[in-house]
Parts: C-alpha cells; sequence; structure tokens
C-alpha cells in the first residue's frame, strides 16, 4: 500500500538548510519528489562502492566540493570530476564509483524507489548506507 505521507514539502526547501539537518555520509535525504523521482541531497566523503543501476540513468549536481565519478564503459575505465555547479549523468547499466576525496555535498535525480547501491554492487561497506532515501526531518 502506497504511504499517506506528502511526497512534496508545503514549503520551498533550502538545501543548506535540509544538508545542515543531519550528518551522515553516503545517507542521502529526499527534499521533495517531482512525479515518480525523488530529488535527494547527500552529504559525501571517501568512496562510495562500484554499482550498476540496470533500469535508470543516475543525476549528480556538486552542491559544494568535488565530485569523482569512475566509468567502467565499453571503451576503458576513465574517471569524471565534477567541481562545485557541475552535473553529470551516469546512464542506465554502466558500471560506477562516486568518490570526494575531500567532501562533497551532491544532488541526486533518479526514480523514487531507486537504491543507492544500485540493482548490483560489490559488498556495501559500513559507511555506506543502503537506502531508497530518508525523508528529511
Amino acid at each position: 500500500m502506497e504511504s499517506q505521507e506528502p511526497r512534496q514539502h508545503p514549503e520551498p526547501v533550502a538545501l543548506a538548510a535540509a544538508l545542515a539537518s543531519f550528518s551522515e555520509l553516503w545517507s542521502p535525504r529526499i527534499v521533495t519528489t517531482v512525479n515518480d523521482y525523488d530529488v535527494r541531497v547527500a552529504k559525501v566523503e571517501g568512496e562510495h562502492l562500484w554499482h550498476t543501476h540496470d533500469h535508470t540513468d543516475e543525476f549528480f549536481l556538486v552542491l559544494d566540493g568535488e565530485l569523482r565519478i569512475a566509468l567502467r564503459e565499453p571503451a576503458g575505465e576513465r574517471t569524471v570530476t565534477l567541481s562545485r555547479g557541475s552535473v553529470f549523468t551516469v546512464p542506465r547499466g554502466t558500471e560506477h564509483k562516486p568518490s570526494a576525496p575531500a567532501g562533497a555535498s551532491i544532488l541526486l535525480f533518479e526514480p523514487t524507489g531507486t537504491m543507492t547501491v544500485g540493482d548490483r554492487h560489490e559488498e556495501v561497506p559500513d559507511h555506506v548506507d543502503a537506502t531508497t532515501g530518508h525523508r528529511l526531518a
């Protein structure tokens, strides 16, 4: 049964305030929804894990800091670096591993219910929250 909890906030959400409301790394918070998509913010530092989303692209926007995304593509492995204000979409089916050596704040846009560790992944380390996102408090 679908939750009766509202999917959108009745008031605007300040992203800085949303990010200040939690401290966990690699544990995204859902700030709102757009149709069947979650808009999530997360604090990240260190490495995530290699994973693949088989049925959906994954959109990244760097709000602060720098995010690196290693990609395993048919042509080989490469890493893209996103600075503050940069966006990048990892195509569905592409194995990838985000990292932020110095820390970053990011915004993600993906279908509601998408697991942070994808459909296929390596062993999940303790510092990564395997979740479909948490509601803001």
